[in-house]
């Protein structure tokens, strides 16, 4: 949620950031005039309650036509009163429901567009060249099929669409990925977590994922419970409602969870194989830092996501996410994204988002410096997404016998293996 005091001192910057997320600039205005009828309603009702309170002193000595005028005018106060009272109540109230359905403030330096006007920041690794190798590369689905490590067809006939089952080595390579991917963090300092998969919606709401992400969430009406499509949510909500002193952050956690999502709106987009599912699991980073630290901390996370890609030695590109694909509660966001040679592009693997101080002020986190109590800033990365991330490890490691060269990093949970070998039908 944005500083509403920011908001009236500084309109013009809320509406180039809701313009260049392509989301309604009327917004701002709505959201300035409920305010304004909130701080006109309160002093109205600061005003009639000044003057309840000074006849309520005169009454007691007044006599005759003089108290009975002064008890007409107490009774016409008291209406007033009480009019003034729900008018502001009812002011505030939609002054922060509109409030609410502001996006965050876009940092000045994001590119702006749609999803394909991103910043390449930087390319790391370079992909191979199978042709050269004399072989055509298989896709991720062919290759885990032949390792008896992906099973889609008995995931669709239990669960549907976009359900996989992970068998024999795929099971233990989801194992070694968040194992390896906790053991770096944990040597990082961030304390690992394991995180709760269904939430309030306070928490849902308060991360700002029930806004444009809504279509995306699993809600369970009976128990008005929400299945998370990331432990952002979760480790956003566990400090929620609480002041933390600051001499306690940064505060820095990685939290593995499953993952839902209904992937509403992808229809016909990736629908082989496991890049696009409705559950997955994943290691997720997330910080609570002081506001002005929260630019460098937003490099560090991105700097934690480079390192364990470089460890898995896949090749990939850094990008600055362009306006109009930040989430709401982003005010800038990095993606990760790793070669998948046989689509010959390069897809997200990670991304890291400085939501600044938008969650806190939804969840009521603060931060005390002193006598000073204000908002602090939250942040997230993916560390490890399972999926996604043996995806781009079968294409990109894969040899011409259809095995799969497995990097050092994960060889310790794996037994030792330097290759994950096809099954023998």
């Amino acid at each position: 949620m944005i500083d509403l005091r920011l908001l009236r001192e500084d309109p013009d910057r809320a509406r180039a950031s809701q313009r260049a997320r392509g989301e309604d600039v009327g917004l701002v205005d709505a959201v300035l005039s409920a305010d304004e009828r909130r701080r006109s309603s309160s002093v109205r009702f600061d005003e009639l309650r000044s003057e309840q309170k000074q006849l309520g002193k005169l009454i007691p000595k007044a006599e005759g036509e003089e108290k009975a005028e002064l008890l007409r005018r107490t009774g016409e106060l008291a209406s007033a009163v009480k009019a003034a009272d729900a008018e502001k109540d009812e002011a505030a109230a939609e002054t922060q429901r509109l409030l609410r359905q502001l996006s965050n403030l876009v940092h000045p330096d994001v590119p702006v567009g749609g999803e394909e006007d991103f910043t390449v920041l930087e390319t790391l690794g370079t992909p191979r060249d199978f042709a050269a190798e004399g072989f055509e590369p298989k896709d991720h689905l062919e290759l885990g099929q032949k390792l008896g490590a992906i099973d889609v067809e008995r995931g669709a006939k239990v669960s549907g669409s976009r359900f996989y089952f992970l068998t024999g080595v795929g099971a233990l390579l989801e194992l070694a990925l968040v194992n390896a991917a906790v053991a770096q963090a944990t040597e990082a300092g961030l304390t690992p977590m394991l995180t709760p998969a269904l939430v309030k919606p306070q928490a849902m709401e308060g991360t700002g994922f029930l806004g444009q992400a809504a279509q995306d969430v699993y809600h369970l009406d009976k128990d008005d419970l929400y299945l998370v499509g990331t432990s952002e949510v979760p480790l956003a909500g566990y400090h929620m409602d609480e002041i933390i002193e600051a001499d306690r952050l940064p505060m820095r956690y990685a939290a593995f969870s499953p993952c839902f999502r209904r992937e509403a709106g992808s229809y016909g987009k990736d629908t082989r194989g496991i890049f696009r599912v409705h559950q997955f699991d994943k290691v997720e980073m997330f910080s609570y830092v002081a506001p002005e630290d929260s630019q460098e901390e937003h490099r560090r996370l991105l700097q934690w996501e480079k390192q364990w890609l470089s460890s898995l030695e896949l090749p990939f590109q850094v990008i600055d996410v362009a306006t109009g694909d930040l989430g709401s509660s982003a005010a800038r966001k990095f993606d990760c994204e790793a070669w998948i040679p046989t689509q010959g592009k390069y897809r997200e693997l990670t991304s890291t988002s400085d939501c600044t101080e938008f969650q806190s002020r939804r969840l009521s986190i603060r931060m005390r410096d002193g006598k000073n109590v204000k908002p602090l800033a939250t942040l997230n990365g993916t560390l490890c997404a399972v999926p996604r991330t043996i995806v781009a490890l079968l294409e990109n490691h894969q040899q011409e016998d259809g095995s799969v060269w497995v990097p050092p990093v994960l060889r310790p949970y794996l037994g030792g293996r330097e290759a994950l070998e096809p099954v023998a039908k």
